[in-house]
């Protein structure tokens, strides 16, 4: 029963940690909301090193995932004839208030929450697992950009969680 207890407190934890770098992640992109690539970067922040350990068999180093991102927002603006090197005018911040996340960070939040029922400890590879199985937005374009295999990915992440097990 107190393993039970103590694994939902370090879940809330890593949760915590996890919405607050992707928050971050999203504000240095100049966007309020974080999306599903906030989250995969915040994912390769988690010190459980399991996000990064997924990119790494799958073969794509993981520091390079920062820039795809931004090579997919800067493809986007230059699409409707914006340049993604002009002066931000506005300065944006976090919105006060209950946390919200873009669509497709919402709906890696809600594929966490349904996979929660088990007792393995929330990893960095479950998010990771998670996006690797979207097919759209800019997550999904940035592996693709990386020449990353998703069901590749996806299927390295979900190896490393079976292999953490249930939590003790």
């Amino acid at each position: 029963m107190f393993s039970g207890i103590k694994s939902k407190l370090d879940d809330m934890s890593i949760i915590k940690r996890l919405c607050e770098r992707a928050e971050a992640h999203a504000l240095h992109d100049q966007q309020r909301e974080p999306g599903a690539e906030h989250f995969l970067l915040a994912a390769l922040d988690l010190p459980d090193g399991t996000a990064r350990l997924a990119f790494k068999r799958a073969g794509v180093e993981p520091d390079a995932l920062q820039a795809a991102i931004e090579r997919q927002y800067g493809d986007a603006l230059r699409s409707i004839g914006l340049t993604a090197d002009a002066p931000h005018e506005t300065s944006i911040s976090a919105n006060p208030g209950a946390y919200q996340a873009a669509p497709s960070g919402q709906a890696v939040m809600q594929e966490l929450a349904a996979t929660r029922k088990d007792h393995t400890p929330l990893l960095g590879a479950h998010v990771v697992g998670i996006v690797a199985g979207m097919s759209q937005g800019v997550a999904p374009r940035a592996l693709r950009a990386l020449g990353i295999d998703s069901a590749t990915l996806k299927s390295a992440a979900d190896a490393i969680v079976a292999a953490i097990g249930p939590a003790r």
